[in-house]
């Protein structure tokens, strides 16, 4: 079990160190940032790495809703859900400090700002209401959790696993940055609100709750249209 944590917990911290860190320090340099098409690549790039690198250990979650909904799905044991939710939250607040530690070396620096955080009304990037923010990160949960179940299934190509998930998070980022500054991950949400100015702390709430609900959902669809034994 102690692997299966410290792969989690490494798997977090470079999600959020990589896809926040991404948005913090790269995507809006003047003449050379990576902007928003950036950030998404990178977010999924972290995912596809990790779930090569330690997903054999631990299953490669790295987002409490994605266990959630593993275990809804049937795919992962209940017992191991909040050790796996606490190992997840510490690895996405350690790489909040990491990041939060460098930020405050730039020159001139005043604070972080929204610091990558997740956010609706005033905290969303194009200004979409808390209805638009709860409905998309509902349906990209959903959705994210049944390209995870049917790329990992016994039916899909044997290897490529990593690459659809990794892919599939970049895709998700493309359609919701501007809504959202885009969560699926409960985690994720986590640890940049504790540092962010603003209100990302007070928003916090929707960005566990849709993603759970999202996951429970996509779950309980691929496991009833699911053709696996």
């Amino acid at each position: 079990m102690k692997n299966k944590l410290m792969a989690e917990f490494f798997g977090t911290f470079w999600l959020v160190f990589g896809g926040c860190g991404s948005a913090v320090l790269a995507a809006g340099v003047a003449d050379v940032g990576i902007g928003w098409l950036g950030v998404s690549l990178a977010f999924g790039l972290t995912v596809l790495t990790m779930a090569f690198a330690v997903g054999h250990i631990s299953g490669g979650h790295f987002n409490p809703a994605v266990s959630l909904g593993l275990m809804v799905a049937g795919k992962f044991d209940s017992k191991e859900l909040l050790p796996y939710w606490v190992a997840q939250v510490i690895g996405a607040i350690a790489a909040a400090v990491v990041l939060y530690t460098i930020v405050s070396g730039a020159p001139g620096f005043e604070g972080v700002g929204g610091f990558a955080s997740n956010g609706y009304g005033e905290a969303s990037p194009q200004g979409y209401s808390m209805m638009s923010a709860l409905i998309i990160e509902v349906v990209l949960t959903a959705f994210f959790l049944i390209i995870i179940l049917g790329a990992t299934s016994a039916g899909a190509p044997a290897g490529f696993g990593p690459i659809a998930i990794g892919l599939g998070l970049t895709l998700i980022h493309l359609i919701s940055i501007p809504v959202t500054n885009t969560s699926v991950n409960p985690a994720r949400s986590t640890g940049v609100a504790l540092f962010a100015d603003g209100p990302a702390l007070s928003q916090l709430w929707l960005f566990w709750v849709a993603p759970l609900v999202g996951a429970a959902l996509g779950g309980l669809i691929w496991k009833a249209m699911s053709t696996d034994d």
